[in-house]
C-alpha cells in the first residue's frame, strides 16, 4: 500500500524526467533489431526540425505548402510524438516454440539407441552442430541479441518501475530542499533587516560604513556565508572560531555577510592570473580569460585527433547533404580567374589599363576571417527558394547499379545503406543477399510508382517465409520509426505489414511487441484512416499470434509508469478483445482490474473495458454484466484516477448498451450516488457522466426520481469554471431531459432558469468546444417544455453587442423553429424575433467568415419560412433592407442580400408581394454583370427563386430578354456560377421554352457541351437534363446532331455524359426519334463512336423500361454484332445493354430474342478481364429473369463436371449464384433419377410427373 500511495502521489511528475528515465533504460538494453535507439531517434528528430527551420522560416509563407507531402510528425502534438522515445524491444522468446522443442527432446530421450549407433549419432550431432553454428553465424548478421523470456521481460519492467519511483523521490526531495533553503534565506534576511533597523535607530551609526569595515576585517567569513546562504551559521575558516573541530553556535554579528545584490564595481578587482595575491578578496571567483591563458598543447592535439577520427568515420545522410551544399557554395563564391575577368571587363584594346597588384597586398587566408566575407545565400535574413522533397539520383550521387531504385530523400541512404555497398553478390553471404533483396523490394514499395509497388508487394508477400520474420520486421519497423516518414509512406509500409502478417502466421510471435510499439501510436492518430489501419493490423496480429502471446506481450506495459504506454496498450487490448472475442479476455480483465500490486494496472484494466465498449458498441450486451462486475470495485479505489476512469468506463458501457441493460447496473447505482456527494473536480465529472448515461436506461418512474436526485449536484456545477465539467454537465442535462418520465414542470421551474443564467453568456459563445453542446441542450429543453418558453428567455440577446453571442442565439433559434415550428409563438415574441434577427443580420461584420454569415442567413430564412403569411407586416422592411444591401460597395454584403432573397422569395409570393418580387427581379437582372463569382452565383440563385415563384409569363424582365444575358455566363469556370446558371436555364427550358427562339436554344445546346466536362457531378447531371428539356421543346433533330458529333472527342467523361444526354433525349422525345440515327451512327468505323452508341443504348433501355419491347427486334442484330466483336470493351458494353433490355421485357413475350442474345453472351464467361466478367454475369442475371432459371440451368449443367478444373470453377460459380437467387425454381430443373431397389433409396419425385419436361 505504501508503494501504491507513493506512486499515486507522484503520478503528476514532469514528462522530461519520464523521457530521461526511458532513455536511460533503453541505453542499458541490447537492441536486437537494427533500429535506432530512443536517444538517436530524438537526435534525428531534432536535426530534422532544425533543417526544416533553416529551409523555411515560420514567419514566411511556404510557396510549396499546397504541394508538399505531409509528414507524420507534422500532424502530431507533443503527446503523440512521445512514440519516438520508445525503442524497439528485444525479440521475445516464443513459449509455444520452446514447449514444442522440449516435447521433441523428451521423445528423443525415450528412444535409447544401441551402442553401435551411438558413434554414428555423435558424428551426426557434431555435423548438425556445425551446420547450426553456420546458420547461427548467418542469422547473427540479422539478429544479434538473444531472445528474452517472459520472466526477463517482467524483471526489466519491474526495474524500470522502481527506477522511475526512485527518480521521482529524488526529484521531490531536491525540490523540498530547495524550498527549505529559500525559506531559510528569506527568514535570515528578514532577521538581519530587523536587527539593522533597530540598531540604526538606537545608536545612529551609519550601517553602510559598518558593513564596509566588517567586509575588510572578516574576509574569510564572507565566502563561507555566501556559499551557505544563511547569516546565523558558523563562517570560520581553517578551524578558526571553532573548538576542536566542533561546530559552535555564534551570533549573527560574528561573520561579515556578503550582499549578493551588490554591484560588481564594489568588489576588489581580481588578478588575471588566477592566483591568490595579497590584495585579492577571499571568497570571490576569478573570471577566466582564454586570451590570457597558456595554450594547452595536449588538449589541442586531442581535439585534432578527434577531428581526424570524425573525418575518417562514415558520414550520415544529413552530413553528406550539408557537405555537398557547402561544396556548391564554395564553387559559386570562388574568386574569378584572369580569363573570366577578361571576358567580363573591357581590356587594353578598348583603351583601358590593367593595374598591377600592389606589393603590400596580402590575401586573407585565415579561416576565422571568412566570417567577414561576402554574404552567401545561406544567410538567415535572406529569402531562399525551398527545395522540392524529391531528390534525384544524380544529386544523391548513387552508384550506377542502384540508379534504377527510387531513392527520393537523404534519409533513404541511411535506411538502405547495404544497397550502396559495391561488393559483388558472390562475395556476400546468404543472409546479406536476403537483406539486399528485402531492401530492394521495400524501397520500391516505399517510393515507387503504382505498378512498381504492386509488383514488389506481391513478391515480398510471396517470399515472406523465405526471408524470415526477423529480417522483414527488422527493416520495416525501422522505417516506420523514422521521424521523417510521410503519411503516404506509412500507409504503404503498414499495408506491407498486413500482407506479411497474413503470410507468416504464427512466426510473428517473437516480434509481436516490436510491431505493437510501432502500430499502437496509430490508434491515437488524428487521421481516421490511420486509426482504422492500426486496428486492422493489431487485429490480424492477434489472430496470427494468438491470445496467450498477445497477453504475454502486453502484460509488462499494463503497469508501465509512462501514461502514454498505458494508454496505447489499453487501446490495443480493446482491439484484441474485438478481434478474438470479449469472452476470451474476460478472465484476464477481472484479474487486472482487481490487481493489488499497483494502481497503474487497475487503471489500465478499467481503461481496456472502456475502450472495448467504445469500439464494439452494442456487442457488449452479452457480456455487460460481467464487464460491470469486473470494474465496479474501482468506484471505491484509493486512487482518484482509478475512480475517474471506472466511472468513465461505466458511462461508455451504458452508452453502448442503450436502451437495454439497466438491470446490469444495479450494483453500481449506490456507489455512484455516494460518489457524487464525496468527490469534486474531474472525478465528480466522471461520476456525473456515468449517471447521465445510466438514467436513460431506466423506467419512467425511476428516471424521474433519479433525475431529481442528481439534478441538485448538476445545477451546483453549472457555475464550475472547468470546461470539461461544463461539457459533461450539459451532456447530463440533455440525457436526463430527453428521458421519458421526467416532469416538464420540474424542468421548467428548477433546471431552465439556472441553465439560462449560467450557459447563455458571452463567454460560452466564445468557447467553440462547448458552443454546440449548449445549442443541442437548449433544443432538448425546448422539446420538453415548448419552444416559445425557451425562446422567450434569450430572444433579447439577438441585439447583444457580442457578434459571437448573437450567432449562438440565432443558431439556437433556428434549431428550435425548424423542429418545433411557430404554433406556440405569440405576436409579442414574433415581433421580438423578427426585430432581433433583422438587427443581427444588419450588424454582422462585413469581413466575417462564411460559417458565421451562413448561420445568420439560415436562421433568418428559417424564421421567415416558419412564420409564412405572418411575415406580411414585416415584408416592406425586409425588402427595403435587401434592396439597400444589394447596392452596397462590399461584395460580401451583396452576396448575403441575394442569398436572403432566395430564401424569402416563396414567402413574399405567399404574402402577395408581387410588385416587390417584380422589382427584385429587375434589380437582380441588372446585377448579372457582377465581377465576384461567389456574389454572382448568389444573384443567379436569387433570380432562379424569383422565376420559380412568379412564373414565366409574369416574370420581369421577360424571359426572352433574360436568357440571352445568361448564355455568356455559362462559360464562367466557377463551379457555383455554373451550377446556378445551368439550373436556371434548365428551368426556363422546362417551363418557358416557347418564350425563346429555336435558334437561341440551338446556340445554348452548343454551349452546354462544355459543361459536360465539369468536375462537379451535379453540374453534369443538370446539363444532361437540360438537353432533354431543350429536345422536348424544339425537337430532337438539332440536339441529337450536336450530341452525336460530340461522341468523337477523346475525353471519356465528356463522352459518357453525351451518351446519357442522348438517352434522356430518347426518353423525352420517344425512342423512335433517336434510334435510327443511333443505329446509323454505329456504322462509323471508329471505336469511340461505336462504344458511345452502345453506351447510349444501355442508358436508353434502362430509362424507357418496358417500352424497350417495341424496339427489341430492331436492336438485336446490332447487339449480336457487338457481342461477337474482338474488342473486350465492346462486348462489355453490349452485355450491359443485354442486361437492361432483358430486365425491361420480362414477361412480354420476347424470349426468342433473349435466347438468341444468350447464345452470343454465354461464351464470354471464360474472359479474364474483371470488368467484362462482371458485365457478363449481370447480363446472365437479367436473362435469368427473362428466360427463367431452368433455361440457364440447362446451360450450366453442361460444364459442372468438365474434366478441366478452370472450366468447372467458372460453371460452379455461376451455379452457386443461380442457386442462391432461384433455389425454389430449380426443383424441376435437376435431373430425375429412378429409385434404387438394392439400397432402398427413393429418388423419384412423383409430384413432377404432372409436368412435361
Amino acid at each position: 500500500s505504501s508503494s501504491s500511495s507513493s506512486s499515486s502521489s507522484s503520478s503528476s511528475s514532469s514528462s522530461q524526467s519520464q523521457s530521461n528515465n526511458n532513455n536511460n533504460n533503453n541505453d542499458q538494453r541490447k537492441p536486437t533489431l537494427k533500429a535506432l535507439s530512443a536517444a538517436q531517434l530524438a537526435e534525428r528528430a531534432k536535426r530534422a526540425a532544425l533543417s526544416e527551420t533553416l529551409a523555411v522560416n515560420e514567419d514566411e509563407e511556404d510557396p510549396f505548402e499546397a504541394t508538399r507531402r505531409a509528414r507524420v510528425v507534422d500532424g502530431e502534438n507533443e503527446y503523440q510524438q512521445r512514440r519516438l522515445q520508445r525503442s524497439l524491444a528485444p525479440v521475445r522468446a516464443d513459449p509455444f516454440a520452446e514447449a514444442v522443442d522440449r516435447s521433441n527432446k523428451k521423445k528423443q530421450k525415450k528412444r535409447q539407441p544401441s551402442k553401435k549407433t551411438k558413434t554414428k549419432t555423435k558424428k551426426k550431432k557434431a555435423d548438425d552442430d556445425d551446420d547450426d553454428d553456420d546458420d547461427d553465424e548467418d542469422e547473427d548478421t540479422v539478429v544479434k541479441a538473444k531472445p528474452k523470456s517472459y520472466r526477463q521481460v517482467m524483471q526489466a519492467s519491474q526495474l524500470e518501475k522502481e527506477e522511475f519511483e526512485v527518480r521521482q523521490k529524488i526529484e521531490r526531495k531536491q525540490r523540498e530542499q530547495e524550498e527549505q533553503a529559500e525559506l531559510a534565506q528569506l527568514s535570515s534576511k528578514r532577521k538581519l533587516d530587523e536587527a539593522s533597523e533597530g540598531d540604526a535607530e538606537s545608536n545612529g551609526v551609519d550601517e553602510s560604513g559598518r558593513r564596509k569595515r566588517r567586509r575588510t576585517l572578516g574576509g574569510g567569513g564572507g565566502g563561507a556565508s555566501s556559499s551557505s546562504g544563511t547569516w546565523d551559521m558558523d563562517t570560520t575558516e581553517d578551524g578558526e572560531g571553532s573548538d576542536n573541530g566542533k561546530s559552535q553556535t555564534t551570533s549573527a554579528w560574528d561573520a561579515t555577510p556578503v550582499v549578493s545584490s551588490s554591484s560588481r564595481f564594489d568588489q576588489t578587482p581580481v588578478i588575471v592570473g588566477g592566483g591568490a595575491g595579497p590584495d585579492a578578496t577571499p571568497g570571490t571567483r576569478a573570471k577566466r580569460n582564454r586570451w590570457a591563458e597558456t595554450p594547452d598543447i595536449h588538449a589541442i592535439q586531442q581535439q585534432q585527433q578527434q577531428q581526424q577520427q570524425a573525418a575518417a568515420a562514415p558520414m550520415t545522410a544529413e552530413q553528406i547533404l550539408a557537405a555537398r551544399q557547402q561544396a556548391q557554395l564554395n564553387a559559386a563564391n570562388r574568386p574569378l580567374t584572369d580569363a573570366e575577368l577578361d571576358e567580363l571587363l573591357p581590356g587594353e584594346d578598348d583603351g583601358f589599363v590593367i593595374l598591377p597588384t600592389p606589393k603590400t597586398y596580402k590575401p586573407i587566408m585565415t579561416p576565422a576571417r571568412k566570417l567577414a566575407a561576402t554574404p552567401t545565400p545561406m544567410g538567415a535574413g535572406q529569402y531562399q527558394i525551398p527545395e522540392a522533397q524529391s531528390v534525384s539520383a544524380e544529386s544523391l550521387q548513387l552508384p550506377p547499379d542502384v540508379e534504377d531504385l527510387p531513392f527520393t530523400s537523404p534519409e533513404d541512404l541511411e535506411h538502405f545503406a547495404p544497397l550502396l555497398d559495391k561488393k559483388e553478390e558472390d562475395q556476400l553471404t546468404d543472409a546479406q543477399l536476403k537483406e539486399r533483396r528485402v531492401l530492394r523490394l521495400l524501397i520500391r514499395i516505399k517510393n515507387g510508382t503504382p505498378p512498381m509497388r504492386k509488383t514488389a508487394l506481391r513478391s515480398l508477400t510471396k517470399h515472406a517465409r523465405e526471408f524470415g520474420a526477423a529480417l522483414l520486421f527488422d527493416k520495416i519497423l525501422a522505417l516506420l520509426m523514422s521521424p521523417t516518414l510521410e503519411e503516404v509512406e506509412r500507409h504503404r509500409l503498414v499495408k506491407c505489414i498486413d500482407r506479411v502478417l497474413f503470410k507468416l502466421d504464427d512466426r510473428v510471435r517473437p516480434h509481436a511487441h516490436a510491431i505493437l510499439v510501432v502500430i499502437e501510436p496509430m490508434l491515437i492518430d488524428q487521421s481516421y484512416y490511420a486509426r482504422v489501419e492500426g486496428r486492422e493490423i493489431i487485429a490480424n496480429l492477434a489472430k496470427a499470434a494468438g491470445l496467450a502471446t498477445m497477453i504475454a506481450t502486453m502484460r509488462p506495459d499494463i503497469d508501465n509508469p509512462d501514461e502514454y504506454v498505458r494508454n496505447t496498450t489499453a487501446r490495443a487490448f480493446a482491439v484484441v478483445a474485438s478481434a478474438l472475442g470479449i469472452h476470451s479476455l474476460l478472465p484476464f480483465l477481472r484479474a487486472v482490474c482487481r490487481s493489488k500490486k499497483s494502481w497503474q494496472a487497475r487503471h489500465t484494466g478499467v481503461k481496456i473495458v472502456r475502450q472495448t465498449a467504445i469500439l464494439v458498441g452494442n456487442a457488449v450486451l452479452p457480456h455487460l454484466r460481467q464487464l460491470v462486475n469486473a470494474v465496479k470495485h474501482g468506484l471505491n479505489d484509493e486512487s482518484q484516477k482509478v475512480c475517474s476512469v471506472t466511472a468513465l468506463a461505466l458511462s461508455a458501457l451504458a452508452e453502448a448498451a442503450a436502451p437495454y441493460g439497466i438491470e446490469c447496473f444495479d450494483s453500481v447505482l449506490r456507489p455512484l450516488w455516494q460518489g457524487i456527494r464525496q468527490h469534486r473536480g474531474k472525478t465528480l465529472a466522471a461520476f456525473l457522466k456515468a449517471i447521465g448515461f445510466i438514467i436513460p436506461l431506466m423506467d419512467a418512474t425511476y428516471a424521474n426520481y433519479y433525475t431529481k436526485e442528481v439534478m441538485a449536484v448538476v445545477i451546483r456545477e453549472f457555475k464550475s469554471p472547468d470546461d470539461e465539467m461544463k461539457k459533461i454537465v450539459l451532456k447530463v442535462v440533455k440525457q436526463c431531459v430527453e428521458t421519458d418520465g421526467v416532469d416538464a414542470k420540474y424542468v421548467e421551474d428548477e433546471v431552465l432558469p439556472p441553465f439560462i443564467a449560467n450557459f447563455w453568456t458571452r463567454r460560452m459563445a466564445l468557447d467553440r468546444r462547448n458552443y454546440a453542446e449548449v445549442v443541442s441542450t437548449t433544443l432538448a429543453l425546448a422539446r420538453k417544455i415548448g419552444g416559445a418558453k425557451v425562446l422567450r428567455l434569450f430572444v433579447e440577446s439577438l441585439k447583444d453587442e457580442s457578434p459571437q453571442f448573437r450567432k449562438m442565439v440565432a443558431d439556437a433559434t433556428q434549431e428550435v423553429l425548424r423542429e418545433l415550428g411557430t404554433a406556440d409563438i405569440d405576436e409579442r415574441l414574433e415581433m421580438k424575433l423578427v426585430d432581433g434577427m433583422i438587427f443581427a443580420f444588419q450588424e454582422q461584420a462585413v469581413a466575417s467568415d462564411d460559417a458565421d454569415a451562413r448561420v445568420l442567413l439560415n436562421a433568418f430564412g428559417t424564421l421567415v419560412q416558419q412564420l409564412g403569411a405572418r411575415c406580411k407586416p414585416y415584408m416592406p422592411q425586409i425588402s427595403g433592407i435587401v434592396l439597400w444591401r444589394l447596392n452596397n460597395r462590399s461584395a460580401t454584403v451583396r452576396q448575403q442580400a441575394a442569398a436572403l432573397i432566395e430564401k424569402c422569395a416563396g414567402v413574399m409570393y405567399e404574402c402577395n408581394e408581387h410588385q416587390t418580387l417584380g422589382h427584385l427581379g429587375v434589380v437582380l437582372a441588372e446585377n448579372l454583370g457582377e465581377e465576384f463569382p461567389d456574389t454572382l452565383a448568389a444573384i443567379i440563385g436569387a433570380l432562379k427563386a424569383v422565376v420559380n415563384v412568379v412564373g414565366m409569363e409574369a416574370m420581369t424582365p421577360p424571359i426572352k430578354d433574360l436568357l440571352p444575358r445568361l448564355t455568356p455566363i455559362l462559360r464562367n469556370p466557377h463551379e457555383g456560377v455554373s451550377q446556378e446558371t445551368i439550373d436556371l436555364v434548365g428551368r426556363i427550358a422546362d417551363k418557358g421554352a416557347e418564350h425563346v427562339s429555336t435558334r437561341e436554344w440551338v446556340r445554348i445546346s452548343f454551349d452546354l457541351l462544355e459543361l459536360l466536362r465539369a468536375p462537379r457531378k451535379s453540374i453534369r447531371r443538370a446539363t444532361v437534363n437540360t438537353f432533354g428539356y431543350i429536345a422536348a421543346a424544339i425537337g430532337p433533330q438539332d440536339v441529337l446532331a450536336t450530341l452525336l458529333n460530340n461522341l468523337k472527342v477523346q475525353d471519356r467523361v465528356n463522352r459518357v455524359c453525351t451518351t446519357i444526354a442522348i438517352a434522356i433525349v430518347a426518353e423525352s422525345c420517344e425512342p423512335f426519334t433517336v434510334l435510327p440515327a443511333l443505329m446509323n451512327e454505329y456504322r462509323v468505323p471508329e471505336l469511340h463512336v461505336q462504344n458511345g452508341v452502345l453506351k447510349a443504348l444501355s442508358f436508353m433501355t434502362q430509362y424507357i423500361g418496358e417500352i424497350s419491347k417495341d424496339y427489341t427486334y430492331a436492336i438485336t442484330p446490332l447487339l449480336k454484332d457487338a457481342l461477337s466483336d474482338r474488342d473486350p470493351i465492346h462486348r462489355q458494353i453490349a452485355c450491359n445493354v443485354v442486361q437492361h433490355l432483358s430486365l425491361g421485357v420480362v414477361g412480354l413475350s420476347r424470349e426468342d430474342a433473349m435466347q438468341d442474345l444468350l447464345n452470343y453472351a454465354w461464351p464470354n464467361i471464360f474472359e479474364h478481364s474483371p470488368h467484362l466478367i462482371n458485365a457478363v454475369r449481370d447480363a446472365i442475371d437479367g436473362l435469368t429473369l427473362a428466360l427463367g432459371p431452368t433455361k440457364i440451368m440447362q446451360y450450366i449443367l453442361q460444364g459442372l463436371f468438365h474434366p478441366a478444373r478452370r472450366v468447372r470453377t467458372v460453371y460452379w460459380r455461376l451455379y452457386n449464384t443461380l442457386y442462391v437467387r432461384a433455389q425454389h425454381a430449380l426443383v424441376p430443373s435437376f435431373p430425375r433419377f429412378p429409385d434404387d431397389a438394392e439400397t432402398g433409396g427413393l429418388y423419384d419425385r412423383q409430384e413432377l410427373n404432372t409436368i412435361h419436361l
